[in-house]
């Protein structure tokens, strides 16, 4: 992908922290391990986490990408659920222990 001001700060945590990089801005160029470049090659996949509260769920919108050597599991039902993420708005009944494949 390429470097730009823009992408950056989608990519910066995965750059340093997950594939273990110095990174460095300076003058509007950027540097990978003291190599100036312009681009990066993620080693490993990263996904999008999106929780099933989707207006009050800490996910991806939180936390960025999560790298695939950090998923351990996938989910298998759908263990509560409650209308627009309020519980005084109701509970969903109809997608409490319901397959997670199903939805």
């Amino acid at each position: 992908m390429e470097l730009t001001p823009a992408s950056l700060p989608f990519y910066e945590r995965i750059i340093r922290v997950y594939e273990q990089n110095d990174l460095l801005v300076k003058n509007g160029k950027y540097y990978i391990n003291g190599q100036e470049t312009t681009s990066y090659t993620f080693k490993q996949d990263y996904y999008w986490m999106m929780g099933d509260n989707r207006h009050n769920s800490e996910d991806s919108r939180i936390w960025g990408y999560v790298p695939e050597d950090h998923i351990v599991g996938k989910p298998l039902f759908i263990w509560f659920s409650t209308k627009n993420g309020n519980i005084r708005e109701g509970i969903n009944w109809d997608r409490i222990f319901r397959s997670a494949s199903r939805m």
